[in-house]
């Protein structure tokens, strides 16, 4: 039978790459299926070129926010707007990953009959079928996700994030490392030294140091003639200029100078990222790219690279007592400096570069 659903999730880009293998599993769990995703404009690129999506709700909190408190009217007829279009398409599921009453009072106004999501601290008053949580900590969030499957009477079935990538965006980037000097059969790879923008003012906790990464994309060049690139957005270009300065053989800094869509055309073009705890980095594994990642404060277990598969990524983190310190969404204070960050060694991290780029 047709089945209409909805998924909602109005986080970052990692939160909505982890939402990919649930995607994939409702499309082929029915014949043929239409799936509606709400989320904000910024992670909207993650998911617009999915073909698995065939309806896009784009809900920027902050925006509509601001609008409530310069207008109420405003915001009313905006958010009337907002909720008519996707009460027209008659969803008959709402698989809501918010952990926010908002979203299921929502879905609640537009009818949607089967709710499915959290009880995360009783905000799941308006959901008739839900799973009760304090936090993402013992296990992957897509296994967290996929649980949500499980009251629904469906198993996971992709066990992979997606991406899909737009023609315009990879032309676009194969013109921009053209100009740059790089040729499509060398061999590149990219450095993301910011990432964690969700974190926002905190976000240089989940950074392992801007030195570190200058030295240990001097010893790839010089070990295996690499090309290295730097990427980010335009709030990371302080750190990649630190970077470059810091190096001895010159890189190319693209931080700050692609939109989201050709960040990950570029991701698809290395042999190999170096990253962060971050979207990017997630990008990365969706898109098949090798990755090594920094993690301090945040558990790998519940939020690194899905699937776990040391062949391809490799995780580095230094275990203290405190770890992980990010917890059932809190961020206990570091009484220890970061260490978890700063002690892993450029040694390190280069062992782990030599271990994949040797692999097949």
């Amino acid at each position: 039978m047709d089945k209409k659903i909805l998924i909602i999730n109005p986080f970052g880009i990692g939160d909505v790459l982890f939402t990919t293998p649930i995607i994939n599993t409702l499309k082929n769990s029915f014949p043929r299926p239409q799936i509606g995703y709400l989320c904000n404009s910024r992670s909207s690129v993650i998911v617009e070129n999915n073909p698995h999506i065939d309806y896009i709700f784009l809900y920027d909190r902050d925006e509509f926010e601001a609008l409530r408190k310069k207008s109420f009217f405003l915001w009313l007829k905006k958010v009337y707007s907002f909720l008519k279009k996707i009460k027209e398409i008659n969803f008959d599921l709402v698989l809501d990953f918010s952990l926010n009453t908002q979203y299921g009072f929502f879905a609640w106004l537009c009818g949607i009959k089967e709710r499915a999501g959290y009880d995360y601290k009783r905000r799941g008053i308006f959901l008739n079928k839900k799973i009760k949580l304090s936090g993402y900590n013992a296990k992957h969030i897509v296994q967290y996700y996929a649980d949500l499957l499980g009251i629904l009477d469906f198993k996971l079935k992709q066990k992979k994030l997606e991406l899909f990538l737009k023609e315009d965006d990879i032309k676009e980037v194969e013109e921009k490392l053209k100009q740059a000097g790089i040729a499509e059969h060398e061999f590149l790879v990219g450095l993301v030294p910011g990432g964690g923008a969700s974190w926002g003012k905190v976000a240089h906790l989940k950074h392992w140091p801007a030195e570190n990464f200058a030295q240990l994309a001097d010893k790839i060049i010089e070990k295996y003639q690499a090309k290295i690139i730097i990427l980010g957005d335009l709030n990371e270009q302080k750190i990649a200029k630190d970077i470059i300065a810091r190096m001895k053989n010159p890189s190319v800094d693209f931080s700050g100078k692609t939109l989201l869509g050709q960040l990950a055309a570029l991701i698809s073009k290395t042999k190999l990222v170096i990253a962060n705890d971050g979207g990017p980095l997630h990008m990365a594994v969706a898109l098949g790219v090798k990755t090594v990642s920094f993690f301090g404060p945040v558990d790998p277990k519940v939020y690194g690279p899905f699937p776990a598969d040391s062949s391809c990524h490799i995780v580095l983190r230094k275990e203290l007592e405190c770890s992980p310190c990010y917890s059932n969404f809190r961020l206990s204070l570091c009484p220890n400096d970061n260490r978890c960050l700063t002690e892993i060694s450029v040694t390190q991290a280069m062992e782990a570069v030599s271990a994949l780029i040797t692999r097949n």
